[in-house]
Protein backbone atom coordinates (compact mmCIF):
# COMPACT_ATOMS: atom_id res chain seq x y z
CA UNK A 1 0.00 0.00 0.00
CA UNK A 2 2.98 2.49 0.81
CA UNK A 3 4.37 1.69 -2.26
CA UNK A 4 1.62 2.25 -4.41
CA UNK A 5 1.00 5.70 -2.62
CA UNK A 6 4.76 6.29 -3.40
CA UNK A 7 3.88 5.65 -6.71
CA UNK A 8 0.86 7.41 -7.33
CA UNK A 9 2.67 10.34 -6.00
CA UNK A 10 5.53 10.26 -8.39
CA UNK A 11 3.33 9.93 -11.16
CA UNK A 12 1.51 12.69 -10.30
CA UNK A 13 4.01 15.09 -9.64
CA UNK A 14 5.28 13.84 -13.57
CA UNK A 15 2.01 14.97 -14.49
CA UNK A 16 1.88 17.93 -12.98
CA UNK A 17 5.67 19.22 -14.18
CA UNK A 18 3.90 18.27 -17.76
CA UNK A 19 1.33 20.34 -17.35
CA UNK A 20 3.23 22.78 -15.84
CA UNK A 21 6.00 22.96 -18.69
CA UNK A 22 3.52 22.83 -21.87
CA UNK A 23 1.32 25.71 -20.33
CA UNK A 24 1.59 29.40 -21.20
CA UNK A 25 3.76 31.44 -19.14
CA UNK A 26 1.55 33.74 -16.24
CA UNK A 27 -0.76 36.37 -17.74
CA UNK A 28 0.85 39.68 -17.68
CA UNK A 29 -0.65 41.97 -15.98
CA UNK A 30 -1.77 45.27 -18.41
CA UNK A 31 -0.57 48.85 -17.24
CA UNK A 32 -4.40 49.88 -18.14
CA UNK A 33 -7.03 49.22 -16.99
CA UNK A 34 -9.08 49.49 -20.19
CA UNK A 35 -8.41 48.52 -23.77
CA UNK A 36 -5.49 50.39 -25.61
CA UNK A 37 -7.33 52.07 -28.25
CA UNK A 38 -4.78 52.36 -31.91
CA UNK A 39 -5.39 54.69 -34.75
CA UNK A 40 -7.21 52.49 -37.63
CA UNK A 41 -5.72 54.61 -40.29
CA UNK A 42 -6.73 54.08 -43.72
CA UNK A 43 -4.29 53.23 -45.87
CA UNK A 44 -2.49 49.31 -45.70
CA UNK A 45 0.88 49.63 -43.94
CA UNK A 46 -0.65 51.57 -41.21
CA UNK A 47 -3.40 47.90 -41.10
CA UNK A 48 -0.53 45.72 -41.29
CA UNK A 49 1.58 47.45 -38.08
CA UNK A 50 -1.84 48.01 -36.30
CA UNK A 51 -2.38 44.10 -36.05
CA UNK A 52 1.76 43.48 -35.29
CA UNK A 53 1.62 46.16 -32.53
CA UNK A 54 -2.02 44.90 -31.05
CA UNK A 55 -0.91 41.12 -31.16
CA UNK A 56 2.12 41.85 -29.05
CA UNK A 57 0.17 43.75 -26.73
CA UNK A 58 -2.57 41.67 -26.11
CA UNK A 59 -0.43 38.34 -25.85
CA UNK A 60 2.46 39.79 -24.23
CA UNK A 61 1.68 42.58 -21.96
CA UNK A 62 -1.95 41.02 -20.92
CA UNK A 63 -3.90 44.20 -22.46
CA UNK A 64 -7.33 44.93 -24.52
CA UNK A 65 -7.01 46.44 -27.70
CA UNK A 66 -9.32 48.66 -29.58
CA UNK A 67 -9.25 50.48 -32.56
CA UNK A 68 -10.67 53.83 -34.02
CA UNK A 69 -11.11 53.80 -37.88
CA UNK A 70 -10.49 57.01 -39.68
CA UNK A 71 -8.51 59.64 -41.65
CA UNK A 72 -5.70 61.23 -41.08
CA UNK A 73 -6.56 64.56 -39.49
CA UNK A 74 -9.45 63.26 -37.19
CA UNK A 75 -7.94 60.27 -36.13
CA UNK A 76 -4.22 62.52 -34.96
CA UNK A 77 -6.55 65.12 -33.59
CA UNK A 78 -8.38 62.29 -31.16
CA UNK A 79 -4.53 61.40 -30.30
CA UNK A 80 -4.09 65.09 -29.04
CA UNK A 81 -7.26 64.96 -27.59
CA UNK A 82 -7.33 61.27 -25.86
CA UNK A 83 -9.65 59.40 -27.65
CA UNK A 84 -6.84 57.66 -29.51
CA UNK A 85 -3.61 56.44 -27.23
CA UNK A 86 -1.52 55.19 -30.54
CA UNK A 87 -0.92 56.15 -33.79
CA UNK A 88 1.41 53.61 -35.40
CA UNK A 89 2.34 56.10 -38.51
CA UNK A 90 3.04 59.55 -38.16
CA UNK A 91 4.37 61.15 -41.81
CA UNK A 92 6.74 63.21 -40.16
CA UNK A 93 7.04 65.36 -42.95
CA UNK A 94 3.27 65.90 -44.12
CA UNK A 95 2.12 65.39 -40.44
CA UNK A 96 -0.66 68.22 -40.34
CA UNK A 97 -0.92 71.25 -37.99
CA UNK A 98 -3.35 69.71 -35.40
CA UNK A 99 -0.59 66.61 -34.86
CA UNK A 100 2.39 69.53 -35.10
CA UNK A 101 0.62 71.94 -32.46
CA UNK A 102 -0.36 68.63 -29.55
CA UNK A 103 3.39 67.93 -29.79
CA UNK A 104 4.50 71.02 -29.21
CA UNK A 105 1.89 71.99 -26.28
CA UNK A 106 3.13 68.44 -24.80
CA UNK A 107 -0.01 66.49 -25.48
CA UNK A 108 1.05 63.94 -27.90
CA UNK A 109 4.40 62.45 -28.11
CA UNK A 110 6.77 60.92 -30.60
CA UNK A 111 7.74 57.99 -29.33
CA UNK A 112 9.63 55.88 -32.02
CA UNK A 113 11.15 55.81 -35.99
CA UNK A 114 8.56 52.94 -37.14
CA UNK A 115 10.35 52.94 -40.91
CA UNK A 116 13.01 55.54 -41.80
CA UNK A 117 12.51 55.91 -46.01
CA UNK A 118 9.17 56.33 -46.58
CA UNK A 119 9.04 57.77 -50.23
CA UNK A 120 6.07 60.21 -52.03
CA UNK A 121 6.13 61.34 -55.47
CA UNK A 122 3.82 61.76 -58.66
CA UNK A 123 4.60 59.21 -61.18
CA UNK A 124 3.50 58.49 -65.13
CA UNK A 125 4.00 55.05 -66.88
CA UNK A 126 7.05 54.48 -68.14
CA UNK A 127 5.42 53.47 -71.87
CA UNK A 128 4.22 57.01 -71.99
CA UNK A 129 7.96 58.06 -71.63
CA UNK A 130 10.36 55.62 -72.50
CA UNK A 131 10.67 53.91 -76.19
CA UNK A 132 10.56 55.49 -79.91
CA UNK A 133 6.97 55.22 -79.90
CA UNK A 134 6.45 56.83 -76.47
CA UNK A 135 3.46 59.89 -76.58
CA UNK A 136 5.47 61.93 -74.25
CA UNK A 137 8.71 61.53 -74.03
CA UNK A 138 9.41 64.63 -73.38
CA UNK A 139 7.67 64.08 -70.07
CA UNK A 140 10.82 64.31 -67.64
CA UNK A 141 9.24 67.11 -64.98
CA UNK A 142 6.05 68.47 -63.67
CA UNK A 143 7.12 71.66 -65.55
CA UNK A 144 6.53 69.79 -68.88
CA UNK A 145 2.74 68.60 -67.74
CA UNK A 146 0.74 71.60 -69.51
CA UNK A 147 2.53 70.67 -72.87
CA UNK A 148 0.81 67.44 -72.32
CA UNK A 149 -2.96 68.34 -70.89
CA UNK A 150 -4.14 66.65 -73.86
CA UNK A 151 -2.44 62.94 -73.26
CA UNK A 152 -3.75 63.42 -69.83
CA UNK A 153 -7.83 64.62 -70.76
CA UNK A 154 -9.79 64.89 -68.19
CA UNK A 155 -13.29 63.28 -68.82
CA UNK A 156 -15.87 65.86 -67.28
CA UNK A 157 -13.56 68.92 -68.30
CA UNK A 158 -12.19 67.84 -71.81
CA UNK A 159 -9.92 70.82 -72.15
CA UNK A 160 -8.27 70.22 -69.03
CA UNK A 161 -5.86 67.55 -67.69
CA UNK A 162 -6.64 64.95 -65.10
CA UNK A 163 -4.01 64.79 -62.20
CA UNK A 164 -5.07 61.90 -59.74
CA UNK A 165 -4.24 63.65 -56.02
CA UNK A 166 -3.94 61.68 -52.72
CA UNK A 167 -7.01 60.32 -51.35
CA UNK A 168 -9.79 63.13 -50.45
CA UNK A 169 -9.22 64.16 -46.39
CA UNK A 170 -5.71 62.96 -45.95
CA UNK A 171 -2.76 65.46 -45.40
CA UNK A 172 -1.21 64.69 -48.67
CA UNK A 173 -4.09 65.58 -50.75
CA UNK A 174 -3.77 69.09 -49.13
CA UNK A 175 0.22 69.17 -49.96
CA UNK A 176 -0.62 68.24 -53.47
CA UNK A 177 -3.48 70.87 -53.94
CA UNK A 178 -0.49 73.41 -52.88
CA UNK A 179 1.41 72.14 -54.78
CA UNK A 180 -0.92 71.88 -58.60
CA UNK A 181 -1.29 75.89 -57.42
CA UNK A 182 2.79 76.99 -56.82
CA UNK A 183 3.64 74.67 -60.34
CA UNK A 184 0.50 77.19 -61.84
CA UNK A 185 -1.24 73.85 -62.72
CA UNK A 186 -4.99 74.73 -61.86
CA UNK A 187 -5.31 76.01 -65.16
CA UNK A 188 -4.47 72.93 -67.07
CA UNK A 189 -5.45 70.27 -65.17
CA UNK A 190 -8.51 68.82 -63.42
CA UNK A 191 -7.39 68.39 -59.45
CA UNK A 192 -9.06 64.76 -58.91
CA UNK A 193 -9.61 63.98 -55.28
CA UNK A 194 -10.29 60.47 -55.14
CA UNK A 195 -12.80 59.21 -52.26
CA UNK A 196 -10.90 56.13 -50.86
CA UNK A 197 -7.74 54.24 -51.21
CA UNK A 198 -9.16 51.48 -53.56
CA UNK A 199 -10.75 53.92 -55.66
CA UNK A 200 -7.28 55.86 -56.78
CA UNK A 201 -5.78 51.66 -57.01
CA UNK A 202 -8.85 50.87 -59.52
CA UNK A 203 -7.78 53.71 -62.04
CA UNK A 204 -3.84 53.56 -61.45
CA UNK A 205 -4.45 49.50 -62.41
CA UNK A 206 -6.80 50.19 -65.04
CA UNK A 207 -5.19 52.26 -67.15
CA UNK A 208 -1.23 50.93 -66.19
CA UNK A 209 -3.38 47.46 -67.75
CA UNK A 210 -4.78 49.00 -70.93
CA UNK A 211 -1.80 51.22 -71.32
CA UNK A 212 -3.68 54.66 -71.05
CA UNK A 213 -2.42 57.83 -70.01
CA UNK A 214 -2.10 58.75 -66.54
CA UNK A 215 -0.23 60.84 -64.38
CA UNK A 216 -0.92 60.41 -60.21
CA UNK A 217 0.37 60.62 -56.56
CA UNK A 218 1.32 57.88 -54.78
CA UNK A 219 3.37 56.66 -52.07
CA UNK A 220 5.75 54.25 -50.60
CA UNK A 221 5.75 51.19 -49.09
CA UNK A 222 2.65 49.66 -50.49
CA UNK A 223 1.92 46.77 -52.39
CA UNK A 224 1.03 48.61 -55.29
CA UNK A 225 4.60 49.98 -55.66
CA UNK A 226 5.66 46.79 -54.79
CA UNK A 227 3.47 45.27 -57.96
CA UNK A 228 4.28 48.35 -60.36
CA UNK A 229 7.33 50.13 -59.60
CA UNK A 230 9.19 48.99 -62.65
CA UNK A 231 6.09 50.28 -64.69
CA UNK A 232 6.47 53.50 -63.85
CA UNK A 233 8.27 56.53 -63.61
CA UNK A 234 8.83 59.53 -61.09
CA UNK A 235 8.38 62.69 -62.42
CA UNK A 236 10.78 65.25 -61.99
CA UNK A 237 10.59 68.60 -58.98
CA UNK A 238 12.26 71.10 -57.62
CA UNK A 239 15.37 69.46 -55.50
CA UNK A 240 13.82 69.19 -51.71
CA UNK A 241 14.48 72.47 -49.73
CA UNK A 242 13.81 72.80 -46.38
CA UNK A 243 12.68 76.06 -46.16
CA UNK A 244 10.23 76.14 -49.38
CA UNK A 245 9.17 73.09 -47.55
CA UNK A 246 8.17 74.81 -44.19
CA UNK A 247 6.54 77.46 -45.98
CA UNK A 248 4.74 75.02 -47.88
CA UNK A 249 3.30 73.32 -44.90
CA UNK A 250 2.64 76.72 -43.40
CA UNK A 251 0.65 78.53 -45.53
CA UNK A 252 -3.51 77.59 -45.30
CA UNK A 253 -4.55 78.69 -48.64
CA UNK A 254 -3.33 76.65 -51.64
CA UNK A 255 -3.62 80.21 -53.59
CA UNK A 256 -1.10 81.78 -51.31
CA UNK A 257 1.56 79.04 -52.27
CA UNK A 258 4.10 80.61 -54.61
CA UNK A 259 7.05 77.54 -54.26
CA UNK A 260 6.67 73.96 -53.87
CA UNK A 261 9.56 71.38 -53.98
CA UNK A 262 9.96 67.74 -54.16
CA UNK A 263 8.62 65.82 -51.12
CA UNK A 264 11.70 64.48 -48.50
CA UNK A 265 12.95 60.86 -47.92
CA UNK A 266 10.44 60.48 -45.16
CA UNK A 267 10.48 59.22 -41.24
CA UNK A 268 7.41 57.39 -40.33
CA UNK A 269 7.12 57.66 -36.55
CA UNK A 270 4.84 56.09 -33.67
CA UNK A 271 2.91 58.67 -31.77
CA UNK A 272 0.81 58.51 -28.85
CA UNK A 273 -1.18 60.74 -26.20
CA UNK A 274 0.59 62.11 -24.18
CA UNK A 275 -1.30 61.12 -20.76
CA UNK A 276 -1.50 57.50 -21.62
CA UNK A 277 2.36 57.76 -22.22
CA UNK A 278 2.92 58.19 -19.18
CA UNK A 279 0.57 55.72 -18.06
CA UNK A 280 2.03 52.77 -19.59
CA UNK A 281 6.28 53.34 -19.74
CA UNK A 282 6.37 49.62 -20.46
CA UNK A 283 4.37 49.44 -23.49
CA UNK A 284 5.99 53.10 -24.33
CA UNK A 285 9.51 51.13 -24.03
CA UNK A 286 7.96 48.82 -26.38
CA UNK A 287 7.22 51.32 -29.10
CA UNK A 288 10.68 52.87 -28.98
CA UNK A 289 11.82 49.95 -30.48
CA UNK A 290 9.34 49.10 -32.93
CA UNK A 291 11.43 49.63 -36.29
CA UNK A 292 11.03 48.35 -39.57
CA UNK A 293 12.15 49.05 -43.00
CA UNK A 294 10.09 49.78 -46.12
CA UNK A 295 11.65 46.67 -48.03
CA UNK A 296 10.10 45.12 -45.24
CA UNK A 297 6.98 46.87 -45.15
CA UNK A 298 6.38 46.21 -48.72
CA UNK A 299 7.15 42.24 -48.41
CA UNK A 300 4.62 42.11 -45.68
CA UNK A 301 1.67 44.27 -48.05
CA UNK A 302 2.34 41.68 -50.57
CA UNK A 303 1.78 38.80 -48.62
CA UNK A 304 -1.35 40.43 -47.40
CA UNK A 305 -2.66 41.35 -50.73
CA UNK A 306 -2.01 37.46 -51.63
CA UNK A 307 -4.25 37.02 -48.70
CA UNK A 308 -7.53 38.12 -49.34
CA UNK A 309 -5.94 41.14 -47.71
CA UNK A 310 -5.76 40.53 -43.56
CA UNK A 311 -3.63 42.25 -41.54
CA UNK A 312 -4.18 39.80 -39.31
CA UNK A 313 -2.61 37.06 -41.27
CA UNK A 314 0.37 39.16 -42.68
CA UNK A 315 0.99 40.01 -39.09
CA UNK A 316 0.88 36.42 -37.79
CA UNK A 317 3.57 35.87 -40.54
CA UNK A 318 6.22 38.68 -40.09
CA UNK A 319 5.76 37.48 -36.36
CA UNK A 320 6.32 33.43 -37.02
CA UNK A 321 9.22 34.40 -39.63
CA UNK A 322 11.15 37.70 -38.48
CA UNK A 323 11.59 36.60 -34.68
CA UNK A 324 15.25 37.60 -35.28
CA UNK A 325 13.57 41.26 -35.42
CA UNK A 326 10.82 41.92 -33.33
CA UNK A 327 12.17 39.64 -30.64
CA UNK A 328 14.61 42.26 -30.14
CA UNK A 329 11.73 44.57 -29.36
CA UNK A 330 10.43 43.06 -26.31
CA UNK A 331 11.72 41.59 -23.02
CA UNK A 332 12.52 37.95 -23.01
CA UNK A 333 9.32 36.84 -21.23
CA UNK A 334 7.07 39.11 -23.39
CA UNK A 335 8.90 37.50 -26.67
CA UNK A 336 7.83 33.96 -24.89
CA UNK A 337 4.40 34.66 -24.41
CA UNK A 338 4.05 35.50 -27.91
CA UNK A 339 5.61 33.15 -29.26
CA UNK A 340 3.14 31.18 -27.00
CA UNK A 341 0.36 32.72 -28.66
CA UNK A 342 1.50 31.84 -32.05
Amino acid sequence: MKITKTIGLTAAMSLAAIIGAAAPAAAQSCEVDRPVVFGDLDWDSNFFHNAVARFIVEKGYGCKTDSIPGSTIPLYTGAVRGDVDVVMEIWSNTAPEVWRDGVKDGKAVEIGVNYPDAIQAWFVPRYLVEGEDAPAKDLKSVADLPKFKELFKDPEEPEKGRFYNCISGWACEVINTKKLAAYDLNETYVNFRPGTGAALIAAIESNIKRKRPIVFYYWGPTWVLGKIGDQVVQLEEPAYDDAVWNTLMETKNAEDVEKATAYPLTKVLIGANAEFAKKAPNLVAFLEKYETTSALVSEALAYMQDNDGSAEKAAENFLKTREDLWTQWVPADIAERVKQAL
